[in-house]
């Protein structure tokens, strides 16, 4: 896939005619006081706020408060606010926070579900209901198979980071005995099992582990017995901490290698800086001091801190939405015809969408710990 385009205009809607939206969808509940309250709409974000992956799920919450501010600076005729639905990452919560969702009328577009186990669980309900969804974040490939019409991503799938982080250990470490391990969750068991796949017979071992497991010495055995160059381990930050503190305190120098659920200065800190050193990390995410227009300055500025994982994702995925709205798109019918139409360029790639759902452009990049920070490496090609 070709690279990503800078670009000159940062902010999508700039490009829209500001006319006023006509009527509202039938809620009062964003009909709050200011201009545009004859047009009171939301898009909401579904993800984990809270929980041991509140960091992932923030981090994309932030590219869409920007986006929205954004907007809100530029189209005051139409106003939109923010429906923050906090699923903590948990896909047995997901189907009721969907009902809740769909159920307030005024909601006419979602980014997220950030997560593949609540995606898998909240889809259904936000495709029978006509709702938009756009996830910065949820990787498994399978979510685009179930026919869901209202179902898109801005990244790249589990299809294209798994042969990626794959080619990484053969050919960058030159890894000849490779131990793989999942969480057990939709994500990093489809993740995890792509990378065994592509690897091959240089897999000489596999383990599976729990979420909210802090206990891996039969795993850390398991690894040490195989004599393991890398470790792959398909799950989030939170455990991925704690297994490379554990592998570290055994003895194991073993490479760490893991997917974009870890790209997360809460890795660093569950597992140590030492013990963090040299962590590889691949993501279908772009680096963000790479996105284009003032993107990186205007997030730094905004919120005092640089972008992380997945924010300029999140950006992009709520740009869409509130270009649709600018654009007069302020039924939930006319938003996903909007967006399943769209092409135009974000600040990580051109938003076009096939008829899965799925990007038309995709990069996977690795990214190491160094110094006790998560840095790009190189871009997988």
């Amino acid at each position: 896939m070709r690279s990503i385009v800078k670009l000159a205009v940062p902010v999508a809607v700039a490009a829209l005619a500001l006319t006023a939206c006509g009527g509202t969808t039938g809620s009062d509940s964003a009909s709050d006081s200011g201009s545009g309250s004859s047009c009171a709409l939301k898009i909401g974000f579904f993800g984990a706020l809270t929980g041991d992956a509140a960091n992932l799920g923030q981090n994309i919450q932030n590219g869409v408060k920007l986006a929205l501010d954004q907007y809100s600076a530029k189209s005051p005729k139409c106003k939109v606010t923010l429906d923050s639905i906090d699923s903590q990452g948990a896909p047995e919560q997901a189907p009721a926070l969907a009902k809740k969702a769909i159920d307030d009328k005024s909601v006419v577009g979602i980014v997220g579900p950030a997560f593949s186990g609540e995606s898998k669980a909240a889809d259904p309900a936000f495709n029978e209901a006509g709702l938009v969804t756009i996830t910065p974040s949820a990787t498994n490939p399978a979510l685009a198979d179930n026919g869901w019409k209202t179902f898109f991503r801005v990244l790249g799938n589990d299809a294209s980071q798994g042969p990626a982080a794959a080619k990484y250990i053969s050919t960058v470490l030159n890894a000849k005995k490779v131990v793989v391990v999942d969480d057990a969750s939709e994500y990093g068991k489809g993740l995890g099992d792509i990378v065994k796949s592509t690897l091959g017979s240089s897999v000489v071992a596999t383990d599976t582990i729990q979420v909210k497991q802090t206990d891996f010495s039969p795993t850390v055995t398991k690894i040490k017995a195989a004599s393991a160059d890398a470790v792959f381990f398909g799950g989030y930050y939170a455990e991925a901490g704690l297994l490379r503190k554990q592998m570290t305190d055994a003895g194991v120098d073993a490479t760490l290698v893991v997917g974009d659920g870890v790209k997360d200065e809460g890795f660093v800190v569950a597992a140590g800086e030492k013990a963090a050193e040299g962590t590889i990390m691949t993501c279908p995410c772009l680096p963000p001091d790479k996105a284009g227009g003032t993107f990186y300055a205007d997030y730094k500025k905004t919120f005092n801190a640089e972008p992380a994982t997945y924010s300029a994702e999140g950006y992009d995925a709520a740009t869409i939405l509130l270009n649709g709205i600018a654009a007069g798109k302020t039924t939930r019918a006319d938003l996903l015809s909007f967006v399943k139409s769209y092409d135009q360029p974000g600040v990580t790639k051109q938003l076009k969408f096939d008829d899965k759902g799925e990007p038309s452009e995709v990069s996977v990049w690795a990214y190491k710990v160094e110094g006790g920070k998560i840095v790009p490496d190189q871009e997988i090609k």
